[in-house]
């Protein structure tokens, strides 16, 4: 999965463990939810993480909504279900990995 580098240049607010926004695990880093986009810590700056690439998650038989027991992240126009440690977002009729 390749990650786009987008800086985020004016984001002034320091991320961590008692920061109030919901830390996600992604890949080798810990994402922050800020403002309905997610960011990262990388090499003195925070970069916005999205992934360039349209990843099927193949076999996913689970449906996710409001009670399915997985935690929710805002992401843009859509909502993202944390789930073996990765992200899943509904698209069409199945789900892709983010």
């Amino acid at each position: 999965m390749t990650t786009l580098h987008h800086e985020h240049p004016t984001h002034e607010h320091t991320h961590g463990p008692s920061c109030g926004h919901r830390a996600v695990s992604h890949g080798d880093h810990v994402d922050y939810a800020h403002d309905g986009h997610l960011h990262r810590e990388h090499s003195g700056h925070w970069d916005e993480c999205e992934t360039a690439e349209h990843t099927t998650h193949d076999g996913h038989a689970h449906a996710h909504g409001a009670d399915c027991g997985h935690e929710s992240v805002p992401h843009g126009d859509h909502v993202d279900y944390l789930h073996d440690g990765h992200r899943h977002a509904e698209h069409d009729d199945h789900y892709d990995d983010h």
